[in-house]
């Protein structure tokens, strides 16, 4: 799937919580040979369990597989760690590689990586982010989701989840934690990781599903009113989903303004916004998609993809009103007086 984007080296960050089989499922990616020509930047060598899978080690913190993947430890900055990746790649120290695939911690806000590709001036002329494969325990998530906001901004910024244990999960398990990621994240793919899993169908499918949240508002559009996303409540930490509809066109130089203020001042706690936008003037909608500070170039679609032309912006948000965010379009938009066309909030559909 890397013809996507062509000129760059797709990245894909595999996350999770802790205990959530990551692990497990990066030893199985690292010798699959979907990964022959990948580079993997793992935490530590000595958690996977390698050392009967080696081909040959390059440098101390670099060891090629028998599988012909390249795996690498990260000291230091991520960004100095890919740098020196491309380096070696471009002065032909170590074979040519199609892709990377970096393993974050636990804990970890993905967040920080995405905005490392994004902001750092080299990185961004050579990779691009090719998707978040967040896993899920559906065994012991119920419970993480419920407690644990790492884990529920995991699952937010996913563009595809697997779902790992599901073989010893007991009755009702399964379609409980299924539930409460719907609530989190409503469209990104599920995968479970039993005997039927396939890691290129994995890579591919969260290609796809992050290059398609770049241009249409995929899941989050409704063509029936009647199924148009509702409020999903708040959740026991305030992570909650909710969609902003606005009935009139949408001044675009406005909107813009509005939007780079809004993720100046609460990004961290906005984990995505994705949307489709009716502008004054135009015949067409635009599609926005963003994840906390970081904004998509928006896309000018050539269609309606459905009869309901009205505007929509999904956000999944950590502990922000979606009255403070109504309120604050209204005023950028001088629709605080029209509640006829004004927006609204909605709920998103459980």
């Amino acid at each position: 799937m890397a013809e996507l984007w062509p000129d760059f080296t797709p990245v894909t960050l595999l996350t999770g919580f802790l205990g959530s089989g990551k692990t497990t499922l990066l030893r199985r990616l690292l010798t699959d040979p979907a990964l022959a020509n990948a580079a993997v930047l793992i935490n530590e060598f000595g958690e996977i369990g390698l050392d009967h899978h080696l081909l040959e080690r390059i440098d101390e913190n670099m060891v090629l597989l028998q599988s012909g993947c390249l795996c690498c430890t990260v000291r230091g900055e991520l960004s100095d760690a890919i740098r020196d990746l491309h380096s070696k790649r471009e002065r032909g120290e170590i074979a040519p590689f199609d892709r990377i695939v970096i393993e974050s911690t636990g804990l970890a806000d993905p967040f920080p990586v995405l905005s490392t590709l994004k902001a750092d001036p080299v990185l961004r002329h050579h990779f691009k982010a090719a998707g978040v494969v967040t896993t899920v325990d559906a065994v012991n998530a119920g419970a993480q989701l419920s407690t644990y906001r790492e884990s529920m901004r995991q699952v937010a910024v996913a563009d595809l989840i697997v779902l790992t244990k599901t073989d010893i999960a007991e009755e009702g398990q399964t379609e409980l934690v299924t539930s409460l990621v719907r609530h989190i994240n409503i469209d990104a793919p599920l995968m479970a990781s039993d005997d039927t899993f396939n890691v290129a169908r994995m890579l591919e499918g969260a290609e796809t599903a992050h290059a398609s949240s770049q241009q249409s508002p995929g899941g989050f559009y409704c063509d029936d009113p009647g199924d148009a996303p509702r409020d999903a409540g708040d959740h026991p930490d305030g992570i909650r989903s909710f969609v902003l509809v606005s009935e009139g066109a949408v001044d675009w130089t406005a909107f813009g303004i509005w939007l780079t203020m809004l993720l100046n001042r609460h990004g961290d706690r906005i984990l995505r916004v994705k949307g489709i936008l009716a502008l004054a003037g135009e015949e067409f909608p635009v599609a926005i998609h963003g994840v906390q500070h970081l904004v998509h170039p928006p896309v000018h679609m050539t269609s309606w993809p459905g009869g309901d032309k009205r505007s929509r912006i999904v956000f999944i948000a950590d502990g922000i009103s979606p009255e403070l965010i109504e309120r604050s379009f209204n005023a950028f938009n001088g629709l605080a007086g029209e509640a006829r066309t004004g927006p609204r909030i909605e709920e998103v559909q459980r």
